[in-house]
């Protein structure tokens, strides 16, 4: 209820390209959230997800975070865990299209799970230096057999312990997919901001998935360091471009 109840604020709020008035948003909004663009590595995407989704082996899972709002067990099919827990086909093609759009050398993901943002990103921009965080041993294992790029490390373990190995680097885009809970969002965003520089990105998926996440995304946008947010409604995107005045805006993807 609280996403449904959100999701009807959000149509209420929200607007397009024409309701933009900063040039860095509106180009951002055009020529990459908007982009009609047939890329051929949609098809690779889509194919990736298509084997997950056929791929009927399942995985005793273990979960740091928040939970499912589908399984309840720990053992779970693959293809079950890509058709509801995955990130969809909408998304890792924007996904893929942001890589491409900002061309994010290093890159930090939260939460690996099937690599399917993983594999999109690392499409994105193929000379980028890909760290994925993943809290599962065995999703760790079976993904990193899927995807074995040389630009992608998989970390294994528990979260609260391996982003504080990760701040030696400026990262350019983060991607928060992990923990679905508010004081250990608000707890991995803070430990990164030492690692924002003025063009990052940061992206947080599942803004609405709980009032809790709700909330955290809400404390995130009043930080002193944010200048601008986006808010598509499933993703929240943070810049810390000084040179815009500070600006939220409520987009329709």
């Amino acid at each position: 209820m609280h996403q449904v109840k959100q999701y009807i604020k959000f149509l209420l709020r929200s607007t397009n390209q024409h309701g933009v008035h900063s040039p860095f948003v509106y180009n951002l909004v055009t020529q990459c959230f908007y982009s009609k663009t047939k890329h051929s590595h949609y098809k690779t995407i889509k194919n990736y997800r298509k084997a997950l989704l056929f791929n009927k082996k399942s995985i005793k899972v273990t979960d740091f975070g928040a939970g499912s709002h589908t399984f309840k067990k720990q053992d779970r099919q693959i293809s079950k865990m890509a058709k509801h827990a995955g990130s969809s086909f909408k998304r890792t093609k924007l996904l893929f299209r942001v890589c491409k759009y900002f061309k994010p050398n290093n890159i930090l993901e939260i939460g690996t799970s099937l690599g399917l943002s993983t594999h999109a990103m690392s499409l994105g921009n193929p000379n980028a230096t890909i760290t994925s965080l993943e809290g599962c041993p065995n999703i760790s294992n079976f993904t990193s057999s899927l995807l074995n790029n040389k630009n992608i490390k998989i970390v294994t373990g528990n979260f609260s312990e391996t982003i504080n190995k990760q701040t030696s680097i400026p990262y350019d885009l983060v991607y928060f997919d992990g923990n679905h809970q508010k004081e250990a969002t608000l707890n991995y965003f803070e430990t990164l901001l030492e690692t924002a520089h003025n063009d990052s990105v940061f992206i947080f998926d599942d803004i609405y998935w709980s009032q809790e996440m709700t909330e955290a995304w809400e404390t995130v946008k009043k930080h002193p360091k944010i200048t601008v947010t986006i808010d598509t409604f499933f993703w929240g995107f943070v810049f810390f471009r000084k040179e815009q005045a500070k600006e939220h805006f409520t987009i329709r993807i």
